[in-house]
């Protein structure tokens, strides 16, 4: 059913939290084997046409055959067989399709094929197909295929197009290009550094060549890429951003589908991790506050023992690795052993929380400069910072880490000269589907910190541009659900 919520957007069982299983998906190789289609119009010569390219033995069951069907059979490309289905005819099948407009016949043939054990598609019918035809983007040898698991046939189709359009027509070529020079080097190498070498090879000239269909040169550029393929190791400190997956660098995604194993910090969104290299070792190496974790020397010995080990390792950071995130340290440490590296720089929180929470950092009229400072205290338990020139009302501070430290940052600003008033904000889970935003003044926000019960990463902001989220997040629409209306993010704001 499909209903119409109060203020006019629809609601189907989908927003009920309705749980539909994802598809398993797999590729089956059907040379040689026997398939039977059902059907002898339009949607049957789809099914058939793609069934021949998997060079299947296609037999078809209809009464009668349109016209490409009937060339087919008279070409011997494959069998008909003008009689009723009967469950016999699946004997010695490995695939089946029921493409009939005759539902009670597919379901015959549904329930025949699931009691010998062999997968069906059932066409337009997601209910009785123990297989689902996925929206396929075919540059031979290489096959894309798209699947919603029978629920958004369209959605896939459309996914379909995008692809198709990003990828060369010639895709089919540069693939058999590299599984024909497979053979002879790869047996010259050890397993971490053969993948060094397509990946090295793919992101050069060679692969354009190969896509043209200039072997030779293509030949000559794989060459190179393999003398300078080395078995020493690299490591990435990469920025992974505040939390949303979606605001990770395309060269953060490329490294970390590259790296053998991932370091990664707690405070890490899920999401991202599943964007890395399927088979990655990933080792949480990162802490949360008060939480023991590994130590940093342990972290720097681990990224030199893995790189002269010859593994590349992604040092995964939440946010920016130059930002409070000791990358610097990190940085040192390789360089200090030889080890090569590369900085990929992420979206600081400061940045992307701000943004999610409608907070610009700087504003001509409120603030001309802007602070990043942490709220780490020394082992004595005080704040060692400049207070006099952060007490500034035409600048903001941003201040990470400082949940525990809040009260006796807030009382030592107001100390320094900022007015109890001043407009101060602190950000939970920034930038994520369940961030909140407390707003209060210098005053205040320490009371509601501790009311809020924040468990979550977090980033104050102080300074007059907290005053200018109300106006700006009205008049903004959404851009993802972190940014979604107050009340539906948990928003709070306590006078």
């Amino acid at each position: 059913m499909t209903t119409l919520k109060p203020g006019g957007s629809l609601t189907t069982p989908a927003d009920e939290s309705v749980h539909h299983p994802a598809d398993f998906p797999v590729f089956l190789r059907l040379a040689g084997h026997r398939a039977l289609v059902v059907g002898g119009g339009a949607v049957a010569l789809r099914k058939v046409r793609r069934l021949l390219r998997s060079d299947a033995r296609v037999a078809v069951i209809a009464p009668s055959l349109i016209g490409e069907l009937r060339e087919l059979a008279l070409a011997g490309a494959i069998t008909h067989v003008s009689a009723d289905f009967t469950p016999a005819r699946l004997d010695g099948c490995r695939y089946a399709v029921a493409a009939t407009d005759d539902r009670a016949l597919n379901a015959a043939v549904a329930d025949a094929a699931t009691r010998r054990g062999i997968f069906v598609n059932v066409v337009d019918d997601a209910e009785l197909s123990s297989a689902i035809s996925p929206a396929i983007v075919d540059r031979a040898p290489v096959t894309v295929s798209i699947s919603t698991s029978g629920l958004a046939p369209v959605l896939a189709r459309r996914l379909r197009e995008r692809i198709e359009q990003a990828l060369p027509a010639r895709l089919g070529a540069l693939a058999r290009f590299m599984g024909a020079a497979r053979p002879r080097l790869n047996p010259q190498l050890p397993p971490h550094s053969r993948r060094m070498l397509w990946e090295r090879f793919l992101d050069g000239a060679g692969r354009d060549a190969a896509l043209r269909g200039d072997g030779a040169r293509a030949s000559a550029a794989l060459a190179l890429a393999a003398a300078g393929v080395s078995l020493r190791g690299e490591v990435y400190l990469i920025g992974a951003g505040p939390g949303d997956p979606d605001l990770l660098t395309l060269r953060a995604l490329r490294l970390m589908q590259q790296a053998d194993a991932i370091l990664y910090d707690r405070l890490l969104d899920p999401a991202i991790l599943t964007l890395a290299r399927g088979d990655a070792e990933q080792i949480c190496v990162g802490k949360r506050c008060g939480q023991k974790g590994m130590p940093q020397a342990a972290i720097n010995a681990e990224l030199v023992r893995r790189a002269r080990a010859g593994q590349r390792v992604a040092r995964l950071k939440a946010g920016d690795p130059f930002i409070f995130g000791r990358g610097g340290e990190e940085a040192e440490e390789l360089a200090a052993h030889g080890i090569p590296f590369q900085v990929v720089p992420g979206i600081t929180a400061a940045n992307g929380c701000a943004a999610y929470a409608n907070i610009p950092l700087t504003h001509r009229d409120h603030a001309s400069s802007c602070v990043f400072i942490t709220g780490h205290t020394s082992a004595t338990g005080e704040l060692d910072l400049p207070w006099p020139s952060l007490a500034r009302r035409d600048q903001t501070i941003v201040i990470y880490m400082a949940l525990r430290s809040l009260p006796h940052l807030c009382q030592r600003l107001i100390d320094a000269g900022l007015p109890t008033q001043c407009p101060a904000a602190v950000i939970e889970n920034g930038t994520r589907s369940d961030q909140r935003v407390l707003e209060g003044t210098l005053a205040t926000l320490p009371r509601q910190a501790a009311l809020a019960d924040i468990d979550g990463p977090s980033l104050v902001i102080i300074g007059e541009v907290v005053s200018l989220r109300r106006r700006l997040s009205e008049a903004t629409p959404p851009q993802s659900a972190a940014q979604a209306p107050a009340a539906d993010r948990m928003a709070v704001s306590v006078a």
